[in-house]
């Protein structure tokens, strides 16, 4: 502990030693740190706020519009700050008044950037912040500097939402109406294509359908063609077996009697047993048959009146008649049908390379026209968007807070740099005189010449002054004492001249 002690005597004792020299480092410092201080121009900051609404009651009816207004928004907030609308900003300012070749342009463009900020404080609320300092510049020059460059940024920020859109969408248009008028010619090219094969190969169009698509119709239509063949072949043959078993004339205006009126009713009452279902196997049919058949033989014998013709049997014969010729009509479709199927397969099957052209022609017809289509659709979507925001302007701009006027600098803080100047410059003079203090072969204490020498030291004679002596050393810590009231004096009055001279700016 007393090592400790005897040393930190020896290092005061060696910088109050060497005074003078650590108070003109300190000196030296800080008439060096405060004129590199004033030199650093005054920053100011400039500050506006705009709203933007979004909310507008005739995109939200007609569906035009609604969920892109905050996406454009968001797309003017990130280009605001680009390099085009910063040159804007430049050469619309006093900055640009000294600009003459692309470099500095392109320097200042770069300075700018850092200097400028667009902010979303919320949904429908921005922030425009500009900071702007030049030593070549007064401090009155630098804020209307600052001031213009947040109100240029509104303006740049109004014609980017306002204006902006207009010619955007009036540009949007007539490249539309470009692409538009140069897909025609393209589908009018193909549908010309198209027209010339199908008259050079009539045999493979008809009705401009495909030759797969009219075999799929033909086979579709043959299918149903043989089921209903096949129903009209069933209802004839049931007609024949009704016609069959129904007697052509009843016994009537002829005698009661005799093998025919014997025949008639053998006849109906065979009808009556197969109307009831009875098989040709059935015991009862068979005796009817049989009894028939010998009937006949004595009434083809017999002369006189037959009776009056049935009229069932005649309704019969008309109902087989048109059954007859539904079927054979059926049956000529079918024909024809099948006739068209082999004659298509035919045509594939000489003809591929034509088949496949065809084919190619109509899927790039189709694609050229669904094409077209759509992007007539966007373009109508597109005129009706222009029409609603030029009727009814969705975005409602008001500049809240106007570009404030900068009335003290944001930077540098001055008052603290001097502060930090003074202290590096005091730590400098005494870091100087205890340096120079450990290079010189001095004791300061007994205590650190016994530990050099490794010998015991039986005392240490006292440094006496006369009256001269006295007056001189007594007058030189007089100076000592005015030199370091002078430095602080000095630091007092640039701290009184800063704070003046920040209250006078504007």
């Amino acid at each position: 502990m007393n090592n400790i002690y005897d040393e930190l005597r020896s290092a005061i004792f060696s910088v109050w030693h060497r005074r003078w020299l650590a108070l003109g480092v300190a000196w030296s410092v800080c008439l060096l740190g405060w004129l590199v201080v004033a030199l650093v121009p005054n920053t100011y900051e400039s500050k506006a706020r705009i709203f933007v609404q979004l909310d507008d009651a005739l995109s939200e009816v007609t569906g035009v519009g609604v969920g892109n207004r905050k996406r454009d928004i968001d797309r003017v907030q990130q280009t605001l700050t680009s390099a085009i609308n910063l040159e804007k900003v430049i050469r619309s300012t006093a900055i640009g008044d000294e600009i003459t070749s692309p470099k500095q342009m392109e320097a200042a463009v770069l300075g700018l950037a850092k200097n400028v900020k667009v902010e979303s404080e919320k949904d429908n609320l921005f922030a425009i912040t500009a900071e702007f300092g030049d030593g070549a510049r007064s401090d009155a020059e630098n804020a209307k500097i600052a001031q213009d460059i947040v109100q240029k940024m509104i303006d740049i920020f109004r014609e980017e939402n306002l204006a902006g859109n207009r010619g955007e969408m009036t540009q949007s248009l007539a490249f539309m109406d470009q692409q538009l008028g140069q897909r025609q010619k393209e589908l009018e090219a193909a549908e010309q294509k198209r027209l010339a094969f199908e008259a050079a190969n009539p045999d493979l169009i008809q009705g401009g359908a495909g030759a797969l698509q009219r075999l799929e119709a033909a086979r579709s239509e043959m299918r149903g063609i043989d089921a209903d063949l096949a129903a009209a072949q069933s209802a004839l043959a049931a007609i024949n077996g009704q016609l069959a078993g129904t007697p052509q004339t009843l016994p009537g205006m002829g005698p009661q009697g005799g093998a025919r009126g014997a025949l008639a009713e053998a006849q109906a009452m065979l009808a009556g047993l197969r109307a009831r279902g009875l098989t040709e196997n059935h015991p009862d049919v068979i005796a009817a048959k049989n009894q028939i058949n010998l009937l006949r033989g004595a009434a083809a014998s017999e002369t006189g009146p037959t009776g009056i013709p049935n009229p069932a049997y005649s309704s019969l014969q008309s109902i087989r008649a048109e059954r007859q010729a539904s079927v054979q009509a059926l049956m000529a479709r079918r024909a024809a049908l099948q006739s068209d199927i082999s004659r298509i397969t035919t045509a594939q099957i000489s003809n591929p390379e034509l088949a496949a052209e065809h084919q190619r022609i109509n899927r790039d017809y189709d694609v050229l026209k669904q094409q077209y289509d759509k992007l007539l659709q966007d373009r109508e979507e597109l005129r009706l968007r222009g029409q609603v925001e030029t009727e009814h302007n969705a975005v409602k701009f008001e500049v809240i807070d106007p570009p404030t006027t900068p009335r003290a600098p944001v930077a540098p803080n001055r008052p603290l740099l001097l502060l930090a100047v003074l202290v590096v410059g005091l730590g400098a003079g005494i870091g100087a005189a205890f340096a120079i203090g450990q290079l010189r072969s001095t004791f300061a204490t007994t205590a650190r010449l016994e530990r050099a020498l490794g010998l015991p030291v039986l005392g240490a004679i006292t440094h006496t002054l006369n009256d001269q002596a006295r007056l001189l050393r007594k007058r030189r810590m007089k100076q000592f004492y005015m030199a370091s009231a002078a430095l602080g004096g000095i630091f007092m009055l640039l701290q009184v001249a800063e704070i003046i001279q920040v209250r006078t700016v504007g």
